[in-house]
């Protein structure tokens, strides 16, 4: 090897070494962090409603999705056996609708059963009329209540105990926009003060 060709190895390997690696490398994990940061919160999220077809428990006849756009609705999935969780939700949602007075015209709540079995028409009607008779209560066959279940991401299961048996089920409450959108959830330790709080915002707002 020439002595220039030397010289310019030498040179290239002293440039190499002064190239200040350590914080070169720091600066690219942070830009690789803000970015993966960036993507995970463009990504899309899963969806949550959809279309769906059951039946109004009052009147009998079938109803879909499309038939409550421009109202903003509470989805919950319940069943009228349930000791605490259903009865307490559905007080909430009464409670909330009381609450938000005139509002309230812009809101339908809809109480979906999961166990259709022994939630009859009447049973239902019934039921919900204790809460609040502007609750519509919703049935239809089990592939239909599968179906929905599945459009609102909800989970249940029938668990049997001894004679009897309950639902194993997931208990929020979805707020759909008017469009038909999925907005925000309850939880069910949200209590009626918090419900009408975040309805009014979302409702003036939306």
């Amino acid at each position: 090897m020439s002595t220039a060709a030397q010289g310019d190895q030498r040179g290239h390997g002293a440039l190499w070494r002064r190239i200040p690696w350590g914080p070169a490398s720091s600066a690219l994990v942070v830009v690789l962090a803000v970015a993966s940061i960036l993507w995970l919160h463009h990504r899309q999220a899963p969806s949550i409603g959809g279309p769906f077809e059951l039946v109004n428990a009052a009147t009998g006849r079938q109803v879909s999705d499309q038939e409550f756009r421009g109202k903003w609705l509470l989805v919950f999935f319940g069943y009228t056996h349930c000791p605490d969780i259903c009865p307490t939700t559905l007080g909430n949602i009464a409670e909330s609708m009381s609450q938000l007075g005139p509002l309230a015209e812009r809101v339908q709540p809809l109480f979906i059963t999961i166990d259709p079995e022994r939630d009859t028409r009447q049973v239902l009607v019934d039921y919900t009329s204790v809460f609040d008779p502007r609750i519509m209560a919703l049935t239809g066959s089990s592939a239909q209540m599968e179906a929905a279940a599945r459009t609102y991401r909800i989970y249940y299961a029938k668990r049997v105990v001894g004679d009897d048996y309950f639902m194993d089920h997931t208990s929020v409450t979805h707020v759909m926009r008017p469009d038909g959108t999925y907005s925000s959830s309850f939880l069910s330790t949200d209590g009626p003060s918090e419900m009408t709080k975040r309805l009014r915002k979302l409702i003036k707002n939306g």
